[in-house]
């Protein structure tokens, strides 16, 4: 029997990688997304899309009102940077930055990871070619692993670790490009915008945006995402 694997899917480049990797090694999938509020709720599309194409075995949408804590470019009424610099971007933790985002999501894997008895979550956190955010680095990975198995039936019973896997932490944009690539990867199917238009076009202005043009660039593609006649 194959071991289960969750991934948190955004419908974005990230986690579209993760999720062919995760397939690669061989893993059962099972798929999380979220509507939280975002301003970028088109991702979720962009998500099912993933999902249908990688046949997932179950792929829920949680609701999450985080608008009502706000705090962000991406849930409140806060302008979203457009236009900065790459050095700007990778300088101190940005707006659109969701006050505890990532804790939430995976505690919401793992209340599912005892349920389906999936011992493996992936996340597409990045330490490199990220902007800022403090729930991306592999000290916070460390410690929500670590709580993980003191906070769970599994993990006291002993049975078997939990494992948070991150098998893009350490690589640049341009190297996950490439090694969804080399899995066969559609990236035409992701969706990376911050602060798309209502026919879910992208900004191409916004960090995400920019990361991701910097990313098909450097690893020699064309970046197949479709830009606003603005961007």
């Amino acid at each position: 029997m194959r071991k289960k694997a969750i991934i948190l899917l955004s419908g974005g480049l990230d986690s579209t990688t993760v999720m062919a990797i995760a397939k690669h090694e061989g893993f059962e999938l099972y798929s999380m997304s979220f509507f939280y509020g975002q301003r970028h709720s088109y991702e979720l599309n962009a998500a099912k899309n993933v999902a249908e194409v990688f046949k997932v075995k179950k792929h829920l949408v949680i609701n999450i009102d985080l608008n009502k804590i706000g705090g962000s470019a991406l849930t409140d009424d806060i302008q979203v940077p457009k236009a900065r610099s790459l050095n700007s971007i990778k300088k101190g933790i940005p707006i659109t930055y969701v006050p505890a985002r990532n804790t939430i999501f995976l505690a919401h894997a793992l209340a599912w990871s005892e349920v389906i008895k999936s011992f493996d979550i992936f996340i597409g956190v990045n330490a490199i070619d990220f902007s800022g955010y403090p729930d991306c680095r592999p000290e916070y990975i460390s410690a929500f692993e670590h709580m993980a198995n003191l906070a769970t039936k599994t993990g006291v019973e002993g049975k078997i670790r939990i494992k948070i896997q991150t098998p893009l932490i350490k690589m640049t944009k341009s190297q996950i490009i490439n090694k969804g690539i080399e899995l066969g990867v559609d990236y035409s199917l992701t969706h990376s915008c911050y602060d798309p238009d209502k026919g879910g076009f992208a900004c191409g202005l916004c960090d995400s945006c920019l990361l991701r043009k910097k990313g098909f660039e450097e690893a020699g593609f064309t970046d197949p995402a479709k830009y606003s006649n603005t961007a």
